[in-house]
């Protein structure tokens, strides 16, 4: 009877060699590190600042912080990824995806808006300063605008998107991202320690903003209406009077405390003289440069005139117009 095949010593040690090597890990074990991660990140934020604020525990988006941290760097990853797929790739249009999300923004805006008002009047709101648990139920009520206000962030991170799919890099500056990416990232530290009280005046000066400004760059999308679109370096100024009177409020607190944490006021206005030196220096790049010989000279008879729009970027803009009168 003839003996049963064997496999060659060599490749059964391969074969040993193989089944002996670990596995890659499995989707359970990444998990579990994602938590351990997360657990260190909690701590040393818990340890920074301290005990978070009961009320807006369990919130979406707010318990970890890593979808905040994540949804942030996919957003700086499609800027760089993104510009290097549409480099030999035609730019594209997207009128009507942008038209909605500007009406979109506007009416997100304008609901935050008319809801701060509302529930700071509710709650007797202090102007000069206003603590975190004085106004109860309206305490609850400015909390939850604000959750839609960091939450309405990351769906900004679309202006920059819109940019890179158009090709107009040139308006993809370091504060158009800075600014972005940084207020996602503030406001989740904000909603997690200090949801409601003096945290309300900046959101509401821009939410009113946004109304004004997604407004226009829904507008810009339409040639027909570029010869009415002239106050664009107004809107400019108004953000600059946003930042001064945000300053102006946050350091009132810090004059006459009343019990809101001294730290987070001290960083805001830290915070806000950052975006006012970036758009002053934006604002004099833009509208106070000296116009050289040759832009002075009378145009050819004939020939479009430029309406004086800058090419820089303005704030959180993604609807940029056809810089030639119509």
């Amino acid at each position: 009877m003839r003996a049963p095949y064997q496999l060659p010593e060599a490749v059964m040690l391969s074969s040993h060699t193989v089944r002996d090597q670990p596995a890659g890990p499995t989707f359970l074990e990444i998990l579990e590190h994602l938590k351990a991660f997360d657990d260190e990140i909690n701590a040393f934020l818990d340890n920074m600042f301290g005990p978070r604020d009961s009320r807006v525990r369990g919130w979406f988006m707010l318990d970890s912080y890593l979808p905040t941290f994540f949804l942030t760097v996919m957003y700086l990853l499609s800027i760089w990824l993104g510009n290097k797929y549409m480099k030999n790739r035609p730019a594209l249009s997207l009128r009507g995806i942008l038209t909605l999300y500007n009406l979109g923004i506007t009416l997100l805006s304008a609901y935050m808006l008319a809801e701060l008002i509302l529930s700071t009047w509710e709650g007797g709101y202090n102007l000069q300063c206003q603590d975190l648990t004085s106004a109860g139920e309206a305490d609850i009520r400015v909390a939850k605008v604000l959750w839609w206000y960091y939450f309405s962030k990351s769906v900004e991170f679309l202006d920059t998107i819109f940019f890179v799919l158009r090709k107009k890099t040139s308006q993809i500056t370091f504060l158009h991202v800075y600014h972005h990416a940084s207020m996602f990232n503030i406001w989740w530290c904000v909603l997690n320690w200090i949801p409601c009280g003096q945290s309300f005046f900046g959101p509401t000066l821009n939410s009113f903003i946004h109304i004004l400004m997604y407004s226009y760059y829904g507008l810009s999308v339409f040639p027909s209406m570029h010869k009415y679109l002239w106050w664009k370096k107004y809107l400019t100024q108004a953000q600059l009077v946003q930042f001064v009177l945000t300053i102006t409020h946050t350091m009132s607190a810090v004059v006459k405390p009343c019990g809101f944490p001294f730290g987070c006021l001290i960083f805001q206005s830290s915070y806000m003289l950052t975006l006012v030196i970036l758009f002053l220096n934006f604002y004099v790049q833009t509208y106070r440069k000296k116009p050289m010989k040759k832009d002075m000279q009378e145009p050819p008879a004939g020939k479009e005139v430029k309406n004086g729009f800058s090419k820089a970027y303005f704030t959180a803009a993604n609807g940029v117009m056809n810089k030639k009168a119509q």
